[in-house]
């Protein structure tokens, strides 16, 4: 670990950058599956783009910062990518049907439509992904299972990171 804190410190931009990076990144891929492969997300997919996108945008005020200031805004994007972690968890639990969804993972329900053609405008402007059912895997693991992996280990770098960086910070160090 010593050597990747010796990194960190001379290459104070590394983390910020990793952490901004890492999430705009990730966010792509889940853009081009949608739109280039036709994976429509589900609303878990969906809150899991929004953790990656927080995560990404605490990260950036650490680009400008220095020190302590910098490994403190590393935290807060390691916190980001966790709590990604922690839904494309649960959403892993979900596929596996260990546990059950959102009310947002369900159809909605069109009790409400007083006519046949009521109904049928209601299912028409609806699109329900269900959160239950894998849209890709590969080796077994769905997208929801890499991004796990995924956030993880970005959270993990970014916490070893601000680690080195406040532990070097005594001043001249610490850009």
């Amino acid at each position: 670990m010593s050597a990747m804190s010796d990194l960190f410190r001379r290459r104070p931009l590394l983390a910020p950058l990793l952490g901004v990076l890492a999430g705009a990144g990730a966010i792509a891929v889940a853009l081009v599956a949608q739109h280039g492969f036709g994976l429509e997300p589900c609303v878990l997919c969906i809150w899991q783009r929004w953790a990656l996108g927080i995560a990404a945008a605490l990260a950036v005020p650490a680009l400008f910062l220095r020190g302590r200031a910098r490994a403190a805004s590393l935290v807060a994007a390691a916190l980001g990518y966790l709590g990604s972690a922690g839904l494309a968890g649960f959403h892993g639990g979900v596929e596996r049907k260990w546990w059950e969804g959102t009310s947002g993972c369900q159809a909605p329900d069109f009790g409400s439509a007083a006519s046949v053609d009521q109904l049928r405008d209601a299912l028409m402007g609806t699109e329900v992904v269900a959160c239950d059912e894998v849209a890709w895997s590969l080796f077994g693991l769905s997208m929801a299972d890499y991004n796990l992996f995924y956030s993880l280990g970005v959270a993990l770098i970014l916490l070893l990171a601000a680690r080195a960086l406040a532990t070097g910070a005594s001043g001249a160090t610490a850009r």
